[in-house]
């Protein structure tokens, strides 16, 4: 939740974890007094967690203020920026839900059944893609036959929400000029990507049609050759539900670890489990060769961007991914690095390299107050709003606007 104006104030945060294992957790921090709630709930399913969230939030001081919802949404095929949702957007997105199975059915679930509970509250759609709406055509097509691309079958990248909020924040610390160089923002998460940026503006991305690809991730193989794509196919006789959960949950560095997902559970068998071992090499090897395309596509690297749970907080990984990259004018310091600190490059190196952290629902609470001030209200505060962003309960106020609300989500 957060209290919106032109710079939203956070007001609470949280999630729930875990939808659908049986183990469901939801957690909330009111920022204010740093009180936080931490319990165990019943969702077998997104439409359940949500129809939780928002009887929580019915119980909330200030309730009946929420005026606007934001969501996070993973496709937004050519939109370049926030959309308020309507009839004909949620029809666009029932139309490609089959585009990533595992994600879009479950976000206009979601949105729907806000719709439901507030049928007169706006919502808006924060669109994952947008940041990467004007990619390079030769970055953007795909080397299959012309008329697939003409049912929307192109590369997108996705992280744009968080790449949003890196350049804002890089442009801060360093100023314009600098930010709108040469820069490589690495989002490391259980889901990871690299996104190449210039003169602001996106590139090339290591994420293409959908987020299973480019690294490897947790449980996502990544790019793989379509040729063992076919061949499993035929071989194991999988049907198109068994192969994308085969790519996109047991893949990846679970399946080369055959024990975990978790980079940092790897990093403390790796010494005793060569399988570890080769997960984690591979996991730092691909991110080092895409910076080493990237740098090349920029034509130079001013600036690298470390960020993600696994980017901001594991200097290990950090430092084995530059590891060699000394030829491109990236160099650590390592005891900043091990720190965590917010520049963690060498003083003798050409390239900047940062730690900045990745705030995704600020970015939706600005996209709310975007669409917000766009329809002409001057007044300068905004209800409250809330920002849903895959379960996670945020909203934005403005005061002086009677008792209206806002969620970003």
């Amino acid at each position: 939740m957060y209290e919106m104006a032109e710079n939203p104030v956070k007001e609470l945060f949280g999630d729930i974890r875990h939808i659908g294992s049986g183990n469901e957790v939801f957690r909330v921090t009111h920022v204010k007094g740093n009180e936080r709630e931490n319990s165990r709930i019943y969702a077998p399913g997104f439409y359940q967690a949500t129809v939780f969230l928002i009887s929580w939030l019915k119980n909330q001081p200030g309730s009946d203020r929420i005026g606007h919802i934001g969501h996070k949404i993973t496709y937004g095929l050519n939109h370049q920026g926030p959309k308020v949702i309507d009839t004909a957007l949620l029809a666009e997105l029932k139309q490609i839900a089959d585009y990533i199975p595992d994600r879009l059915p479950a976000e206009i679930e979601i949105v729907e059944t806000f719709t439901m509970r507030y049928p007169t509250l706006r919502q808006v759609a924060c669109f994952d893609t947008s940041f990467h709406a004007d990619l390079p055509r030769v970055a953007k097509i795909l080397p299959i036959p012309r008329r697939f691309e003409r049912t929307g079958i192109h590369r997108y990248g996705f992280h744009g929400l968080s790449f949003s909020h890196l350049m804002i924040e890089l442009k801060k610390r360093i100023g314009i000029q600098k930010a709108n160089g040469r820069v490589i923002l690495v989002h490391l998460c259980e889901e990871a990507s690299l996104t190449a940026v210039k003169e602001g503006k996106s590139i090339d991305t290591s994420m293409g049609f959908t987020p299973s690809g480019g690294l490897v991730m947790g449980t996502r193989s990544g790019d793989l050759d379509p040729g063992v794509v076919g061949y499993l196919l035929k071989k194991e006789r999988l049907g198109a539900k068994q192969f994308n959960r085969l790519i996109n949950h047991e893949g990846g560095l679970l399946g080369i670890s055959e024990t975990s997902a978790n980079i940092h559970d790897l990093l403390l068998k790796e010494d005793a489990d060569p399988r570890a071992a080769e997960a984690v090499a591979l996991f730092c090897y691909q991110i080092r060769k895409y910076i080493g395309a990237f740098t090349t596509v920029l034509g130079g690297l001013d600036v690298l961007v470390f960020s993600g749970g696994i980017g901001e907080n594991a200097p290990i990984i950090r430092s084995r991914i530059c590891q060699g990259l000394d030829f491109l004018g990236i160099g650590l310091d390592e005891e900043q690095n091990r720190k965590n600190s917010y520049k963690i490059s060498d003083v003798d190196g050409k390239v900047l390299v940062k730690v900045i952290h990745s705030d995704e629902e600020t970015i939706i609470a600005k996209n709310v107050a975007q669409e917000y001030f766009k329809d002409g209200n001057d007044d300068k505060t905004i209800p409250y709003g809330l920002s849903e962003r895959q379960k996670s309960p945020r909203a934005s106020l403005r005061r002086n606007f009677g008792k209206s609300n806002v969620w970003d989500g």
